[in-house]
């Protein structure tokens, strides 16, 4: 299935986030950041056109990779001399390890198997998961063809949950992994909730 106009070009994407989250779109980024310490191996997982490193890691020289399903987003980071692999999150294929590992606004793509990922992260991660996710969508709009609407326009390509989470279901997730949650916050504007995990 092909991806969604927002997920063509890195302009699209970034004009439809701004939409989103309005005056809140940098603080939510700048929310993620400020959990990761200077000098940091980070691996993204879905990381689009690789925003929060380009604006907000980079100043603190971190050791960077994104992983995305999207080949157009892949081919600007490398041309643009960011490590980034194309990367299906769907198959079994152990993640390369990092010292953190971060997930923005993408794992309602995996459900009903979001757990799997999630562990798959965990494991990965030699310090800490950092998980954002939106909890308030357009998708749950009492406006059929808004929710509709707001399904195509999310596709990444591939075959997508037609769910997404609302916080308490989005919690249920969490409490079931073992690794120590040290924090759970709601970004700034209340639309997405974070959470990071420290291994032991």
């Amino acid at each position: 299935m092909a991806a969604s106009l927002i997920y063509r070009t890195s302009t699209g994407y970034e004009l439809v986030m701004l939409a989103l989250y309005r005056r809140h779109y940098a603080a939510r980024y700048k929310a993620i950041a400020s959990l990761i310490p200077g000098g940091a191996e980070v691996l993204e997982l879905c990381c689009g056109p690789g925003i929060l490193y380009k604006r907000y890691l980079r100043h603190k020289s971190v050791r960077y990779r994104g992983l995305d399903i999207n080949e157009k987003f892949i081919r600007d980071l490398v041309r643009s001399g960011i490590a980034a692999e194309k990367w299906d999150l769907r198959s079994d294929r152990p993640l390369p390890p990092a010292e953190y590992v971060v997930m923005q606004a993408s794992l309602y793509h995996f459900l009903p198997n979001a757990d799997g990922v999630l562990a798959r992260m965990l494991n990965a991660a030699r310090k800490a998961v950092i998980i954002a996710e939106p909890i308030r969508n357009l998708t749950s709009s009492r406006w059929p063809i808004l929710a509709y609407l707001s399904r195509k326009l999310t596709d990444p390509g591939g075959d997508t949950a037609e769910t997404r989470f609302v916080e308490n279901t989005l919690d249920e997730l969490v409490e079931k992994q073992t690794a120590v949650l040290r924090r759970a916050f709601l970004a700034p504007g209340g639309r997405e909730k974070i959470y990071l995990f420290e291994k032991d």
